[in-house]
C-alpha cells in the first residue's frame, strides 16, 4: 500500500503551501522513560504494560489517520517485522535509531543535568531485518525509517563529538538505503549561554545540514516549537528542509490543539506528538481532532470542544471540566 507519509512529502518539497501536514504517534517512550514509559492507568495508578502500549499502537495504527508509527527497535521488531501491521496500512513504521542521554529518564537518574552526549542501542540492521547477519540485496521486513536525535549545548567537544557521531550514522544509513528524520532537542545542560535559544537551534541545524547532500539529508525535523518568529525563520531559510514540531508534556487539550495549529500557521509541516496522545483520556479521539486540526478542517478551541463532546459520548470522564481543558498553560 502506498504510504501517506511518502505522498506528504513529495507534496510539501513541490510546494510548501500545499496544505498536507504529516502527523505522527510518537511511542518510542521505552528507550528513554522506562518502564513509566507506557504512562499510568488510571483506575489503579501503576505503570502501564508494553501489551497495553502495543494494543494501543496497534488501535492507531488501524485508524489510519496519523502517517507515521514512531516506536523502538524492540517494538518494531514485534509489530513489523512479526505481525506485519504496516504492510497493508497507509501508516509508515518508524524505529528510533539512537539515543541520548538527556532522554534517558530512569528513576533518579541525574543524566539529564550533564550536557548531552548521543549513543545507539538499536542498530540499523536490526531495525531493518531484525538481525545483524542480513545481507545487502536481502528485502528490508522492518523500518526504513528511524528517528536520529542530537543535543547542542555550544559545548565545543560534547557537540562535535555529536556532529561526528551523527555523521557515521548518515554514512551507515546511506549504504543500506535507510532513511532518517532529525530530532533536534533544545539545549539540555548549557555549557555557555545563549542569547536566543530559538536562534540557537536553527542556527545548529542549518550548518549541521549545509555539508549534506541530498542522499543523506534527514527527510523532515522534529524540534520544540519555540513560537513564531523562530519557527517562521527556519522555514523560510531552506525550502528543502521540512520543519516539523515535537510535542513535549501533556498538558490542557487546547495546549495541544493550539500548539499544532500555531506552528503550522508559521511554517511547520509535521508534527510528532508522544504524551499528549498516549496521555489523553481516549487516543483514537484526540488522533482524530489532530488530524482535523491539521489538515485545516477544524480550529483549535472548536476542537477542544469537540473532543468533549466525543467523550461525552463514550461515556468517558475527562481529567479536566470543560473550561479547565480550554486553558492554554504552555504557549
Amino acid at each position: 500500500m502506498q504510504k501517506t507519509l511518502d505522498i506528504k512529502l513529495a507534496n510539501i518539497l513541490s510546494d510548501s503551501m500545499c496544505g498536507d501536514f504529516i502527523l505522527a504517534d510518537a511511542k518510542d517512550a521505552d528507550m528513554g522513560g522506562g518502564v513509566g514509559a507506557a504512562g499510568v492507568d488510571r483506575e489503579t495508578g501503576a505503570p502501564r504494560s508494553m501489551s497495553w502500549y502495543r494494543q494501543a499502537m496497534r488501535d492507531v495504527t488501524a485508524q489510519g489517520l496519523v502517517d507515521i508509527m514512531l516506536i523502538s527497535a524492540s517494538t518494531n521488531e514485534v509489530l513489523t517485522i512479526e505481525e506485519r501491521l504496516f504492510d497493508d496500512s497507509p501508516v509508515t513504521p518508524a524505529a528510533r535509531a539512537n539515543d541520548t542521554t538527556d532522554i534517558w529518564m530512569a528513576s533518579s537518574a541525574a543524566y539529564a543535568q550533564s550536557p548531552s552526549r548521543p549513543f545507539r542501542t538499536a542498530s540499523i540492521e536490526h531495525i531493518q531485518h531484525g538481525r545483524l547477519e542480513a545481507r545487502f540485496d536481502d528485502e528490508v521486513s522492518g523500518a526504513d525509517l528511524g528517528l536520529y536525535s542530537i543535543t547542542f549545548n555550544n559545548d565545543i567537544d560534547h557537540d562535535v563529538a555529536a556532529l561526528e557521531e551523527y555523521s557515521r550514522f548518515r554514512e551507515e544509513a546511506e549504504l543500506v538505503g535507510f532513511r532518517h528524520f532529525l530530532e533536534v532537542f533544545a539545549p539540555n545542560a548549557l555549557t555557555h549561554p545563549v542569547e536566543d535559544v530559538g536562534r540557537y537551534v536553527n542556527d545548529c541545524i542549518a550548518r549541521a545540514l549545509a555539508g549534506v547532500t541530498k542522499r543523506g539529508r534527514p527527510l523532515f525535523l522534529k524540534i520544540p516549537y519555540f513560537g513564531p518568529e523562530a519557527m517562521e525563520q527556519l522555514a523560510s531559510y531552506d525550502s528543502s528542509i521540512i520543519p516539523g514540531i515535537l510535542g513535549g508534556p501533556s498538558g490542557t487539550t487546547h495546549d495541544a490543539f493550539a500548539m499544532l495549529a500555531d506552528a503550522k500557521k508559521y511554517g511547520a509541516r509535521a508534527a510528532l506528538f508522544g504524551r499528549k496522545i498516549n496521555n489523553a483520556e481516549h487516543q483514537l479521539t484526540i488522533v482524530r481532532m489532530l488530524r482535523e486540526i491539521a489538515d485545516g478542517n477544524l480550529p483549535a478551541r472548536e476542537a477542544v470542544r469537540a473532543y468533549h463532546g466525543e467523550l461525552e459520548k463514550l461515556r468517558i470522564a475527562p481529567f479536566r471540566t470543560l473550561e479547565e481543558d480550554l486553558v492554554l498553560t504552555q504557549l
